[in-house]
């Protein structure tokens, strides 16, 4: 490589250093997504792909996603077998404006985990949203969070749900139920939805039906309930 190659070089990677540093800068609202051995894959993924795609418009650059491990070790397996290494961990206490709670097949071993628990219900004093997908319903109503609230959980365990938690007004076959600043969903592909929806309350419908054309989710499903 020449010595004019090489300062070019230098320069487009300076630039690049310099541009993403830029927008690490000018994200100052944080959404995190809670991660642990087991999770259901597309609980996480879904709502990861729709914020990453959003964070890049510049009307939610301020916003960054981050995956909060519920253990001390950062390295968790999904129930389909893929890797995560997470930003951080609930021990670190980091501060979030948007709290996001997937599940498991086995739930027994989280709703035990007493600092998980303690950490959603501290956060949902002064998170602008929460939301849960799938059975992570049944984490926030451990943590107190749903007792006189609509909710739903996965599509045949609204029973359960309720059984569980009396105090939860269940709703039955709804894809996802929306009350003050809380979200639940059914989970698994309808946490695309649910996302949606909850980045068209953080923003507006058209933005978010925007993101939902760039992920092309409008060729699956032509809208999503709002």
């Amino acid at each position: 490589m020449t010595l004019k190659n090489r300062k070019i070089a230098r320069c487009w990677f300076l630039l690049i250093l310099m541009f993403g540093a830029s927008n690490a800068a000018s994200a100052t609202k944080t959404i995190g997504i809670v991660v642990f051995d087991g999770v259901l894959t597309s609980d996480i993924t879904a709502p990861m792909e729709v914020f990453g795609e959003a964070s890049h418009q510049s009307w939610f650059s301020d916003y960054r996603v981050i995956t909060i491990s519920a253990s001390d070790s950062t390295h968790i397996r999904t129930e389909h077998g893929i890797n995560i290494n997470a930003d951080t961990t609930i021990s670190m206490n980091p501060k979030v404006d948007v709290l996001l709670v997937p599940s498991a097949y086995n739930m027994k071993p989280l709703l035990d985990n007493k600092l998980l628990v303690e950490f959603i219900a501290n956060r949902a004093k002064t998170v602008d949203w929460i939301a849960s997908n799938c059975s992570g319903a049944f984490l926030l109503g451990q943590a107190g969070l749903l007792d006189g609230k609509k909710a739903t959980t996965w599509a045949g365990g609204e029973g359960d749900l309720e059984k569980a938690f009396p105090k939860i007004q269940v709703q039955w076959n709804k894809n996802v139920v929306v009350d003050g600043n809380i979200i639940t969903s059914n989970g698994s592909l309808v946490s695309y939805e649910a996302a949606f929806i909850l980045l068209s309350k953080m923003s507006s419908i058209k933005k978010a039906k925007e993101v939902a054309g760039a992920l092309q989710y409008t060729r699956v499903a032509k809208d999503f309930s709002l």
